[in-house]
């Protein structure tokens, strides 16, 4: 079990790596993801255990923001998520574009 200040360490961490995504190049299609509703994420896949798709399509894009990753890598992986986190991705107009 961490100490408390490995704890506080790596929440640092977090939080800088979770700044630099909202600040990088990828910052508006993350705001787009984040403000889908339920009921989109709901219709593309019911089942709740695949939420976390939708939460991994989140780290991939926040980490490609913060990396300031290209678009073709980007979409590389978006792919390797799946089918589920692709049809999520085409949910976000800025994402979309990428699988045209």
């Amino acid at each position: 079990m961490p100490t408390r200040a490995e704890f506080e360490k790596e929440l640092r961490e977090i939080l800088k790596r979770n700044h630099e995504a909202f600040i990088g190049q990828y910052a508006d299609q993350i705001n787009q993801l984040l403000g889908l509703s339920r009921e989109e994420i709901n219709s593309i896949t019911p089942n709740t255990t695949e939420l976390e798709t939708y939460d991994q399509l989140i780290a991939v894009v926040k980490d490609a923001s913060r990396r300031n990753v290209s678009q073709a890598e980007l979409k590389k992986h978006i792919e390797n998520l799946g089918a589920t986190a692709v049809s999520i991705a085409k949910k976000v107009t800025s994402l979309a574009g990428l699988f045209a």
